[in-house]
């Protein structure tokens, strides 16, 4: 047996009949304090040592117990509040977005508000998106409808107007401005919101859900400083912060990994949020190629959204303050200009997405130290628009078996609301590439089980005696699950920092 020093000699519970990991052999754990205590051979008895008199046993009858899921890249109050607007998700002109406004604007009435919608996709689209089109469908009431991506927002000449563009000539706005429009728009109450984040949150941990890394623009240590002296959230959460806050957070001593908000170290700092490039599907993506169609055109190669001596200059003052950067780059160029910047300064920190690389950056990842925060869902939901714009290239797209095998370390996420905040739809996009009746696109991509669980779980590979208590119980066992099993894969409970999250417990 073994135990971390100093742990009480009488633990507060323990996991009989389960197995340890995927493919495991059958093991009682104990949890006390918050971690893992002990992990003994199962020979019959649920108590490692025999039940004392104030554990609680639990048996789990052979279920899988794996450590917690992380979600590596999420937008909160985004995915909170796209789990209650219009889904557009699946459209396949900007007409048909148009007529899903219009049955909406009749069913859901609301004169006066705001129509938010979210997750179109135009790249592929055989018309515009075009004010003109929601103006038909929606004429008086404004409406925002925000891209898949979060790099476009499409409004009609109402909402155009309450926002003080009412001259811009269609109504789609990219990038930077897009996000500013968003800003300029009637907010959701503080309480109502931060209700919203607390269901999403329990939702999140439903899927198996221990933490989360929130990348949602703002303030966001500030929010969730307030939250959290309200009430624990389900999940830890790293809030991210952005350049426009570095200051403060500097000037108050925050490091990633600061604890913040309540006891108890749920919360805390997390990166510093840079951008080098835009989008795929908006063909904003910086690439050394141009886009098809685009060759004569400003911007035909995408956006520089950072300088590269400024990305060096924000990375280097946050470095030096222990605030790790978190650098988005899609395209090419972008992940060589953001892996540069990383070898400038000599720190710790993340690339966000990588989703078009070089040959030659691949092995810069571990050699840097540098994490890939890659979200499987990219790969398969994006597949025919990088066939279209990125032709001749996806062999180098997407590319997480490449990584792996020059060393580098991945984290999974979602982006919501770009895709669920479902850490089983990661795992299994990873292993199949493919969520539909298709062939698996580059399957020389694909992921084992295990490699995209530990990619899931931030690393974690095996659950060992001194590690926090973020666990996961699930029913299948997910080297013997089908593509269909893993992706909705039953949770039979989630733990986090000892706490059960979710489960009948």
């Amino acid at each position: 047996m073994t135990e971390v020093a100093g742990t009480p000699r009488r633990p507060a519970l323990t996991l009989g009949r389960v197995r340890l990991g995927a493919g495991g052999p059958l093991v009682g754990v104990r949890v006390a304090d918050g971690r893992v205590t002990h992990v003994v051979p199962d020979r019959g008895a649920v108590a490692p040592t025999g039940p004392v008199a104030d554990e609680r046993v639990l048996d789990l009858d052979g279920r899988v117990l794996l450590p917690g899921l992380w979600d590596a890249h999420v937008h909160l109050a985004e995915w909170a509040s796209a789990r209650r607007r219009l889904d557009l998700t699946g459209t396949a002109s900007a007409r048909e977005v148009a007529d899903r406004v219009r049955a909406h604007g009749r069913t859901a009435p609301g004169a006066g508000t705001v129509l938010f919608g979210y997750g179109f996709r135009d790249g592929l689209w055989p018309d515009a998106p075009d004010k003109r089109l929601l103006d038909a469908a929606l004429p008086h009431r404004p409406a925002a409808l925000v891209s898949a991506d979060l790099h476009a927002v499409w409004l009609n000449s109402a909402c155009l107007a309450l926002v003080g563009r009412g001259d811009h000539p269609t109504g789609l706005i990219r990038e930077a401005e897009g996000h500013e429009v968003l800003s300029a728009l009637p907010e959701v109450p503080a309480a109502t919101l931060d209700d919203w984040i607390a269901d999403a949150c329990r939702a999140a941990a439903a899927r198996g859900v221990s933490g989360v890394i929130d990348f949602q623009y703002g303030d966001t240590v500030g929010a969730w400083e307030r939250r959290s002296a309200q009430a624990p959230p389900a999940v830890r959460v790293s809030a991210a912060v952005y350049p426009s806050h570095l200051d403060t957070a500097v000037a108050r001593g925050l490091r990633t990994g600061s604890g913040i908000g309540a006891p108890g170290g749920l919360v805390r700092v997390g990166p510093l949020k840079l951008f080098t490039d835009g989008s795929l599907n908006t063909r904003t993506a910086l690439c050394r190629d141009p886009y098809p169609g685009l060759e004569d055109s400003d911007g035909s190669h995408g956006i520089e959204q950072t300088a590269p001596d400024e990305l060096v200059r924000l990375m280097r003052r946050a470095a030096a303050h222990g605030v790790e950067p978190a650098v988005h780059a899609i395209g090419d160029r972008a992940n060589t200009v953001a892996l540069d910047a990383f070898e400038a300064v000599r720190c710790r920190g993340r690339i966000e997405h990588a989703q078009l690389l070089s040959p030659e950056d691949l092995p810069r990842f571990a050699e840097l130290g540098v994490t890939a925060g890659v979200q499987p869902r990219h790969a398969t939901d994006d597949r025919d628009v990088a066939d279209r714009y990125w032709a001749g290239r996806t062999s180098r797209a997407f590319a997480y078996a490449d990584l792996l095998a020059a060393g580098a370390r991945l984290e999974f996420g979602s982006d919501a609301p770009v895709s669920p905040l479902d850490p089983w739809l990661a795992v299994a996009s990873a292993v199949t590439r493919t969520d539909d009746d298709r062939p698996a696109w580059h399957p020389e991509q694909r992921l084992t089980v295990r490699d995209a669980l530990a990619a899931a779980a931030r690393g974690r590979r095996l659950i060992r005696v001194g590690d926090p208590a973020d666990l996961v119980v699930v029913d299948v066992d997910p080297l013997t699950a089908d593509p269909d099993t893993l992706r909705a894969m039953p949770v039979h409970a989630t733990m986090t920092a000892g706490r059960w999250t979710h489960g009948p417990y």
